[in-house]
């Protein structure tokens, strides 16, 4: 996938990219069933927490469009600018998350890269020593619908950019 960049636009940048489809437009059961499924994943999780989460995972699998709406969600509710650039290299800069967001954060890692071919025990472990059986569900339920956004978004090349805070709260 390249951008040609020789073509620029009078300001200098690049244009936007054509999204390939308006998924909910073409599947709006199912977009309705993801908003309804995201909105039962949130609850009980503490808001921070939950952007940082998908913020995370959006990073991870490069989906553009969910890092543009995460990003705006979790500074419009207060989060610092520095916490969320310093996420991507969490693993050096653990000074600025609790010792529960980092559990979250390292869960967040192993359950979208499976790769590896599973979530090790020392990672569930150290997140249910920081997470009641309940929320860690919950927790767990957030991980995998941002993984399945991340999907539809990264599939369908959804345009980062346009997103206004609470948009789609």
């Amino acid at each position: 996938m390249s951008t040609d960049i020789s073509t620029e636009k009078q300001d200098g940048y690049v244009p936007e990219h054509t999204p390939r489809m308006q998924f909910a437009a073409h599947a709006p059961e199912v977009y309705k069933a993801m908003v309804r499924l995201d909105a039962a994943a949130r609850r009980g999780l503490d808001p921070t927490l939950y952007e940082l989460v998908k913020i995370r995972a959006s990073q991870l699998n490069h989906c553009a469009f969910c890092l543009d709406m995460h990003t705006k969600d979790a500074l419009a509710a207060g989060e610092r600018v520095e916490r969320i650039v310093q996420l991507s290299a969490w693993e050096e800069s653990k000074h600025f998350y609790t010792a529960k967001e980092l559990a979250a954060i390292e869960l967040t890692e192993a359950i979208t890269v499976l790769t590896d071919g599973f979530v090790p025990d020392e990672v569930y472990e150290h997140a249910a020593k920081h997470f009641e059986e309940p929320e860690l569900a919950q927790l767990i339920a957030a991980i995998t619908v941002i993984n399945a956004w991340n999907r539809i978004g990264v599939s369908t090349r959804m345009v980062p950019g346009h997103y206004q805070p609470g948009q789609h709260a």
